[in-house]
């Protein structure tokens, strides 16, 4: 009796299921492809391929008939006037990195120490940004920072004179670290709900000062989420542009507002997709140097799944 006949021979619902089983472990081997296949299609289509296409034109489109091969990356990392840009850049990111940490971290802490209401008032503080357009926040700052406005008229009844605030890259890193502080907020507080605060009652029950268990034991614990928020807030801040360009002038422009100069007004494509293209180089960078410090210390730890 052949494999056929056999089958034929079978009842009517056994017959059914061996069909489902074997159409079954038939699609198995293909499941995880065809779940991956969207996402990974989709962020081809609305990543990658931009990327190819940016990185094609900046070796193919020159402002200068007889430029050819690097000479938009030469440009751009040889003109004294690009390297500031990009100088003032990561000076204005590392400046609102800082000082989102320095506002943060305490206001991180805080919520994990009060109670339930006040934590959820809190919370909706941080979340509320996030409900209003960015257009009508930067343009509040406008109103604040402007010369009549409360900022300035504060600073001048201290006694600071005249003080112009609006076009300075001061207004665009108020700006930005107004924008960007949900960002470090958000997982570092996630990372401070995970802390055990018996930890900390035990090291002043062995004689540790409360400041001295609190440098030693919570703020290490807290080293990754403050990584990760610093990481974060960092690598937006590098390529903002919104605000910077209201808030900001074209004499303390970023690298994302001289980008925009170059594809929209003067049309240098090819110029235009090597300084994103350094900047994304630059980013990824940064996001894997943060990414591999964030594990060593975790492990140094004893914290996080490799550890265990």
């Amino acid at each position: 009796m052949t494999g056929h006949d056999a089958y034929r021979g079978l009842p009517g619902d056994e017959r059914k299921t061996m069909t489902t089983r074997g159409a079954r472990d038939l699609v198995r081997p293909l499941r995880w492809p065809l779940v991956a296949a969207l996402p990974v299609g989709l962020l081809v289509l609305t990543f990658a391929y931009p990327i190819a296409l940016m990185f094609a034109r900046s070796l193919t489109d020159f402002v200068h008939p007889d430029d050819a091969g690097l000479a938009n990356y030469e440009w751009f990392l040889t003109t004294p006037a690009q390297i500031t840009i990009l100088q003032r850049t990561v000076t204005a990111s590392l400046l609102v990195t800082g000082l989102c940490a320095l506002i943060g971290f305490p206001y991180a802490y805080l919520m994990t120490v009060v109670g339930f209401r006040w934590r959820m008032l809190l919370l909706g503080a941080v979340l509320m940004p996030f409900w209003t357009s960015l257009i009508v926040r930067t343009y509040s700052w406008l109103i604040l920072l402007g010369d009549s406005g409360p900022v300035t008229g504060a600073l001048r009844s201290l006694g600071f004179g005249e003080v112009r605030l609006v076009g300075t890259t001061s207004a665009v890193v108020i700006g930005m670290t107004q924008v960007l502080l949900p960002f470090f907020i958000l997982p570092l507080y996630a990372r401070l709900l995970q802390i055990d605060r018996a930890l900390l009652r035990a090291a002043q029950i062995h004689g540790a000062s409360p400041a001295t268990a609190f440098r030693t034991i919570y703020l290490p614990l807290a080293t990754p989420g403050i990584t990760s928020g610093a990481t974060i807030v960092f690598i937006v801040s590098l390529g903002f542009y919104f605000t910077p360009a209201l808030l900001g002038s074209p004499q303390n422009s970023l690298l994302s507002q001289q980008i925009v100069e170059q594809v929209s007004r003067l049309l240098a494509f090819g110029r235009g997709g090597a300084m994103a293209l350094v900047l994304l180089v630059l980013t990824l960078a940064l996001l894997g140097l943060g990414a591999l410090l964030t594990r060593r210390f975790t492990k140094a730890l004893g914290i996080g799944s490799e550890a265990r």
